[in-house]
């Protein structure tokens, strides 16, 4: 009998661990503690707590948790698992619909907690739900812990497929693909693989050893990795790339929003992802010829998403002076409203591990000009309603989003892109009846990690092409 089918002839372990137990998140590093170095904030629960907040899930009937998660991680089941000390079962759920829980369990903001029926009357998002990303990442940390064994296909297939990019969504599709037999080469700009997982993500949110495992295992499936291989820039490296059977464009989103006011093109205005991979490479042992550094200076993020909380995190680290955050939005209200009901993604007022770290953050600022001496900025100049407002500046990071995929890979192939300059793709992520299939923020825009993960991994057409 298969876990699923054993599962289902069980209630959930405790019906009523709702009612016996308060909801329990990871404990983070003391922040007197973690500004001073770039290891992960956020730690693992141990056996016996992440067992009692697995028991919080409750036999709700219809798992609303499956819907708020991209994935659709089969939530329930393993959460039922941890209770009863399956942890190897739990462990195997878990990878039956994801295959890098340790990435999404340290990177996901967790739609699927905000979804969970026990937060339906929680106004303030999830404070009340079960602690879904916790217990992923205990898994994914045991799994991690015993080896990631590698699943290598019983047959070849005789079939080549180019991934041009390594982000989540080329390696998963690299790893569905290598493991149903198909030759696979990812095509990587950068002299390491991992895309935004190596240059974006700071490492006190992911420690890159933890990426350097999972690519161990792909390489042991079959997936061979070729660096500073810039397609489109490289004609040699494109008409290769042109020759395979398949070819699946997972290049990201990384076209930037710009600052267009007087000002932009001073000294000290750097973009947000520039500034962060400057940081990764130093963390890495690269020699940084012209070092981007916050120590001493007053630094102002523009944007208020994700990545300017990365940079937040980063200026703490190198020992700004000042970091003010500005948003160009309203702040969000503290609780839902009503046109943002559960099980919605909560528009609220949320504070990162960063923000809780120091710093200022200010909304409805609209920046209109900066300001300098000597070709180098020294203030930033916003309007907020009628009142006119100077901030000093010696480091303004440009963190305001990102536009679509850049341009530059697709120009010797026959894509077509959306309104959004997205590219087009039908419902199997096949590019116009061609052997093209784009995938993950190069088909969606800047989204999470787990939907480029599983739209891949789930519809894998270029694998249907191989065929």
């Amino acid at each position: 009998m298969c876990i699923r089918d054993r599962w289902r002839l069980n209630s959930m372990g405790k019906p009523t661990g709702f009612l016996e137990r308060s909801r329990e998140t990871s404990k983070k590093r003391p922040i007197e503690e973690r500004v001073h170095d770039y290891g992960e904030v956020e730690t693992v629960m141990g056996d016996v707590t992440v067992a009692a907040q697995a028991g919080r899930c409750m036999d709700c009937g219809v798992p609303f948790c499956h819907g708020g998660c991209p994935l659709a991680n089969l939530i329930p089941e393993w959460n039922d698992l941890v209770y009863r000390g399956h942890f190897d079962e739990a462990v195997e759920r878990l990878h039956a619909t994801n295959n890098f829980p340790e990435l999404t369990g340290r990177l996901c903001p967790a739609p699927c907690e905000a979804a969970c029926v026990l937060a339906i009357h929680d106004r303030a998002g999830s404070s009340n739900a079960v602690t879904i990303k916790a217990v992923e990442l205990h898994l994914a940390e045991r799994a991690r812990a015993s080896g990631l064994a590698p699943e290598r296909a019983s047959s070849q297939s005789g079939k080549r497929v180019a991934i041009v990019g390594s982000g989540p969504a080329g390696l998963a599709c690299a790893q569905q693909l290598a493991r149903l037999g198909h030759e696979v080469v990812v095509f990587e700009k950068a002299d390491r693989p991992g895309g935004l997982l190596r240059y974006g993500i700071p490492d006190f949110k992911m420690e890159k050893r933890v990426l350097d495992e999972r690519l161990v295992q792909l390489r042991a499936e079959g997936v061979v990795f070729e660096c500073n291989a810039a397609v489109g820039h490289d004609p040699e490296v494109t008409d290769r790339v042109l020759g395979f059977d398949a070819i699946g464009l997972a290049i990201g989103a990384l076209r930037p929003r710009l600052l267009a006011i007087p000002g932009s093109d001073l000294g000290g205005v750097v973009l947000a992802l520039d500034y962060l991979e400057q940081q990764n490479r130093a963390i890495a042992g690269d020699v940084i010829q012209a070092p981007i550094s916050a120590r001493g200076k007053h630094v102002i993020i523009l944007g208020g998403g994700d990545t300017g909380a990365d940079c937040l995190g980063t200026a703490h680290r190198q020992g700004a002076t000042s970091v003010t955050q500005i948003e160009i939005a309203e702040r969000p209200p503290n609780q839902r409203v009503a046109s943002n009901p559960w099980p919605l993604w909560p528009r609220t007022f949320r504070v990162s591990p960063a923000h809780e770290e120091g710093g200022a953050r200010e909304f409805a600022f609209e920046t209109t000009r900066l300001e300098g001496c000597a070709g180098v900025v020294q203030r930033l100049v916003a309007r907020r309603g009628d009142e006119d407002l100077e901030l000093s500046a010696d480091l303004v990071l440009l963190a305001m989003g990102f536009l679509g995929p850049a341009i530059e890979p697709l120009s010797p192939l026959e894509v077509r892109l959306t309104d959004r300059g997205l590219i087009a793709t039908d419902s199997r992520l096949q590019v116009e009846a061609s052997k093209l299939f784009a995938m993950g923020d190069a088909r969606v825009g800047a989204s999470l990690i787990a939907i480029g993960v599983t739209v891949t991994a789930r519809t894998c057409s270029p694998e249907r092409t191989a065929r």
